[in-house]
């Protein structure tokens, strides 16, 4: 009897190479408001409070774009042929 075995890794993975999952294949969408992008990306330059907006982040959490409109932020996903998730 011949039994094929897989090898699994039972270590855990870095946190780059966590970050490094999904690179250039996925993308998150993350509703927020403007208040709290400018805590999340301190960078980002002002703009007006209480803004309902939504960010594609690319897997590691780096931004890709930042829109007050869903539909353009799934546009820009599939433009980039990115897998969009969203994240609660």
């Amino acid at each position: 009897m011949n039994e094929d075995r897989t090898m699994i890794q039972t270590t855990p993975l870095t946190q780059a190479e966590f970050a490094a999952l999904g690179t250039g294949e996925v993308a998150y969408l993350k509703p927020m408001t403007s208040d709290e992008l400018l805590r999340i990306f301190p960078q980002a330059p002002e703009i007006q409070p209480g803004l309902q907006l939504f960010a594609l982040l690319s897997a590691d959490g780096a931004p890709i774009l930042v829109t007050d409109s869903r539909d353009a932020a799934t546009a820009n996903a599939w433009e980039h042929d990115l897998r969009m998730v969203s994240v609660h």
